[in-house]
């Protein structure tokens, strides 16, 4: 078993209901149960798709969901985004229950956040759970085996299954399943979208400009939709954990694009599913677009799990000078652009270093990468 950043046991608090958002598959179930396997707390543990308790959660019964957590230490939902009034629910627990420890889980953020977000206010730590990083299979392997599958992670991405499957063709059979099943089927019923084929679309053409900036006007015009329609649409695929947006660094200087925004997706091998292409490093043209990827979300990852707030952005003028990835934090600025090639060469831009002298820019690459995603010294 590989052990999870995310330890649910550190970050449980009475009076404070833990919620684990994160996108299907990637673990959110396993860490729960393991977690209970081991915990010596009382627990009740049940699932969001259970009618009888989706029943007296609906209730919003004060007897009725007392007596459900009556006796236990800890409760325990499981795809808690199935319970229609589970914020009021689980703030009726929390409210007379100064003891009680409570956790939910859920898939689709932006469902479960309209669901706990207003009765749970100033009740709840949320946390997002995300495929494995190269932190967490660091217990797994050394660091020369992390370079060495570096390709394989750049190809079929870090879910869990995708970890543990050996078989190519199998890794290739499930990131499409996921695809399909969850992006085409779960994020469309949930938020009732009709354009299964232009959010399709729209996710296509991402795929082909990770690291660029996006124009929405674009992407509107590609797809045939109006762009408050695009604009929408991201929003949902972004808090359903399929990308990320990345926007502008701009202190106001009149050169610095500010209106433009990137998007990543969470897990690069869902971007390779959703192209179709498997092929290998060497016969690829986007090598540079999928490591660019790969490190923005695993720095993500690692700073997420460290609990540090952090602000992300990308860095361009008007006239092409250019970082692909900045970080701000506690009022500190730094910069990293990410190639490919260890070889490349780089030069901070003029514009950057007159603009922001005090400042550092890293070159992140392939030979030094390690360092930077596992965050040791």
């Amino acid at each position: 078993m590989i052990p999870r950043l995310l330890q649910i046991e550190k970050l449980l608090k009475p009076q404070k209901v833990l919620i684990i958002y994160g996108a299907r598959r990637v673990g959110k179930t396993t860490l729960l149960k393991n977690f209970l396997s081991e915990t010596k707390l009382k627990y009740r543990l049940d699932s969001g798709d259970n009618i009888r308790v989706q029943r007296i959660f609906d209730t919003q019964d004060f007897n009725l969901i007392l007596e459900y957590a009556e006796g236990y230490d800890l409760i325990a939902i499981d795809e808690a985004q199935y319970i229609k009034n589970i914020g009021m629910g689980l703030k009726i627990l929390v409210d007379n229950n100064p003891d009680l420890k409570i956790i939910a889980t859920g898939s689709s953020s932006f469902d479960l956040q309209q669901k706990v977000g207003e009765p749970l206010t100033g009740r709840k730590r949320t946390f997002i759970l995300y495929p494995f990083s190269l932190k967490e299979l660091r217990s797994k392997y050394n660091k020369q085996e992390l370079k060495d599958k570096l390709e394989e992670f750049l190809i079929y991405g870090m879910y869990p299954e995708i970890i543990i499957t050996k078989n190519k063709k199998e890794k290739v059979e499930f990131l499409k399943e996921l695809v399909d099943s969850y992006l085409l089927k779960d994020v469309l019923n949930l938020e009732r979208i009709k354009g299964a084929r232009q959010i399709y679309d729209l996710l296509k053409l991402l795929s082909f400009q990770i690291g660029s900036e996006v124009s929405l006007n674009e992407l509107a015009t590609q797809i045939g939709m109006d762009v408050k329609t695009v604009n929408r649409y991201l929003d949902i695929l972004e808090k359903a954990f399929v990308i990320k947006r990345i926007g502008a660094f701009s202190r106001n200087l009149r050169k610095e694009i500010t209106s433009k925004s990137k998007y990543y997706f969470y897990d690069v091998g869902i971007r390779n599913a959703i192209i179709s292409h498997f092929n290998p490093l060497e016969d690829r043209n986007d090598v540079g677009a999928l490591f660019e990827n790969f490190i923005i979300m695993e720095r993500i990852k690692i700073n997420a799990y460290k609990q540090e707030f952090i602000e992300y952005y990308f860095w361009r003028t008007y006239d092409g000078q250019e970082i692909d990835f900045i970080e701000v934090t506690n009022g500190k600025i730094y910069g990293y652009e990410i190639k490919w090639q260890d070889t490349a060469s780089y030069r901070i831009p003029k514009a950057w270093k007159g603009s922001y002298p005090d400042t550092k820019v890293q070159l992140i690459n392939k030979s030094n990468f390690l360092k930077f995603v596992l965050d040791e010294e």
